[in-house]
Formats: structure tokens, sequence, C-alpha cells
């Protein structure tokens, strides 16, 4: 009997310490995360209003701010920075010490960014749109835009300088920006696709609408024609409708990758002005037309110099009998005069005429 209250007494004894130490594990670990400082990657910075729950963090309140807040939050997947007077991107702008952010959609418009230096953006390697649109970019590196695998919408619509415009294409060769799916340029006076090659990207839309655009190249032409899926958006440029647009007008004709084709007029020459590209006739843009017609100027000019040269060698080997000519043609017309001349005073004295009566 004595040994079986021992080990019920036992037992119990056990449980009541095994309890006890389960509810002084919570007790402390409630006590920790109490006392524990918050992490600083789940701080809301400064000048920003945060939503935790939609992931959005926006920093365009702080219209006095020049750089990019340091502190951003762990869980942000849209972060929008606008009116920030942001002059340059530097290196590592958004994850100055190396950790990478999940950041999803960055929004940059109207910062007056006028630089962005190589790797601007590492760290974002989550980063599917970004958005550099209203700014006023004098300088992108060649390396700007490495460190985006998942990158597939960038807009910089109205916001390159000419000094970017030519740098742009070397910024946009990128290998990290294989996956972009829109590329977005209007307004930004562009006379050239800034693309080296549109077959080694992904596009789906290429919006270059209200550029300076007087033709498009017969290379991009051919990639279009291979590239079926993207679509290409021109209206607001200033076409120039001549021989030179052969190419571009047949496949503007004979595809459907333009979808504002009927918004693309002529501009030159002033016969064509304001006509969509899309409805001219054939031979206003035919080259071999024009050329055959430049041809025919050309040998009717020919054929007029030789009958000249032909006329003048017969003049000039007939020069003797020529000179006979104009001779005899001068005492007959010396001749003729004479005789007018004679009348002439004949009928002027009436002595004259009355001995010839």
């Amino acid at each position: 009997m004595r040994k079986r209250i021992w080990r019920l007494y036992s037992s119990d004894r056990c449980w009541v310490f095994s309890a006890w130490n389960h509810w002084c594990v919570f007790y402390a670990t409630v006590a920790c995360l109490l006392l524990a400082p918050v992490r600083a990657d789940d701080t809301c910075p400064s000048s920003c209003v945060c939503a935790r729950e939609s992931g959005m963090v926006n920093c365009s309140l702080g219209t006095e701010e020049t750089e990019v807040p340091t502190e951003i939050p762990a869980w942000t997947s849209t972060l929008i920075l606008k009116g920030r007077n942001i002059s340059t991107l530097p290196t590592c702008a958004f994850s100055p010490n190396g950790t990478e952010l999940e950041v999803m959609r960055l929004l940059l418009s109207y910062n007056g960014i006028q630089a962005i230096e190589a790797r601007a953006f590492l760290g974002l390697t989550r980063l599917h749109l970004l958005d550099l649109s209203h700014n006023q970019l004098e300088s992108i590196s060649a390396q700007a835009f490495h460190g985006l695998p998942e990158l597939r919408s960038l807009y910089l619509n109205s916001s390159l300088l000419p000094s970017a415009t030519a740098q742009l294409q070397n910024a946009l060769s990128a290998q990290t920006l294989r996956s972009l799916h829109r590329l977005e340029l209007a307004g930004n006076n562009l006379k050239s696709i800034p693309l080296q090659r549109l077959d080694i990207y992904n596009l789906h839309a290429l919006v270059l609408v209200n550029n300076s655009l007087e033709n498009i190249e017969r290379e991009n032409i051919s990639s279009l024609y291979k590239q079926q899926r993207i679509r290409v958006y021109l209206s607001l440029n200033p076409f120039r409708c001549n021989c030179d647009l052969e190419a571009f007008y047949y496949w503007l004709k004979n595809s459907s990758q333009c979808p504002d084709a009927a918004r693309i007029l002529c501009t030159e020459p002033e016969s064509k002005r304001g006509i969509p590209v899309e409805k001219l006739r054939g031979e206003d843009v035919d080259c071999m037309n024009e050329n055959l017609e430049a041809v025919s100027y050309v040998l009717l000019g020919i054929v007029s110099a030789l009958i000249g040269v032909v006329f003048l060698m017969v003049l000039y080997l007939n020069r003797g009998g020529i000179k006979r000519w104009l001779n005899n043609i001068r005492e007959a017309c010396r001749d003729q005069m004479e005789v007018y001349h004679y009348r002439y005073e004949q009928d002027s004295d009436p002595r004259l005429a009355s001995v010839a009566v």
C-alpha cells in the first residue's frame, strides 16, 4: 500500500513540476516579446504613410526630402516615392546594407531625378514594376538596371533629356531586362527606337507615343515581323510619308501589331499632311516608281543634251554654207531696203511725183 501511495505521489509531483516548467517558459517568452525592442525593419519611415495589410509604403509627403528612406520595412511590396526632390539614385540606393527587399512595385515619378548610377536598384530582386516617369534624367549608367531579374514593366515617359537619350540604349541592353514585358518611352523626343534588338527581350508592349520618329528602320521592321506578340504604339509622331517609309507602310497595312495605326498621320510632305499613313496608296511610298521617275528625268536630260550637241556640231561643220546663206539674206534685205528707201523719197518730193505722173 505504501509503495502504491508513493508511486501516486511521485507521479503527481512530476506532473506538477512539468506543468510549472511549461508555464514558466510561456511567461518568459511573453515577457521577452514585450520587453524586446521593436525591429527597425518593421517601423514606418518618417514622413511616410504605411499600410502593412496591403504592403504599401507611401513616402510622397516629404517634399523637402532629397534622399531615399533608409529604413524601408521588410514587408513592403509597394513603395511610392513622389515629389521628394531626389536628384541622384546612387549605387544600392534602396539597400545600403546589402539586404534584399520584397518590394515588387517602385514608383519614382516627379522627383526631378537627374542621374541613375550603376546598380542603383541592387537588392530589389523581386521588383516587377519600376516607374521613373516625369523626371529630368541627364545621365543613365550602362549598369543602371542591373540586378532586376524579375522586372516586367519599365516606365520612362517624359523623363529623358538629350544626353540621357544617347545613353539609354546601353542601359536597356542589361542582361537582367530579358524578362521585360512592357516598356514605355512616350514624350522623350526620340528619333529612333533605342533598342539594339527587339528579339532579345520578352516585350509585349512598346509605347513610343509623342516622340520625334520620322520613320522606323528596316531592321526594326524585320524584328517586328518575327516578334508577333509585340504591340507597338506610335501615334503623335511626325512621320515623313516618302519613299523611305515603304517598309513601315506595308508593315502597318499587313500587321495588327500597331493598335493605334489609325492615329499615325503624315507630317511631310505638305500635300500629304494629316493623312493617315495606312490610307496612303502604294505608289505614294513606292521606291521603284520614284526611282524610275528620277531615271526618266535623267534620261530626258541626257537625250536633250545630246540633241543640243549634235545641233551645234552640224552648225559648226556647215559654218561656211551658213555664212554664205546669211550673207545672201543680208544682201537681199539690203536691196529690199534700198527699194523701200527710194519709194519713200519719191513719195516725199512732190516734183518727183509730178515727173513720175
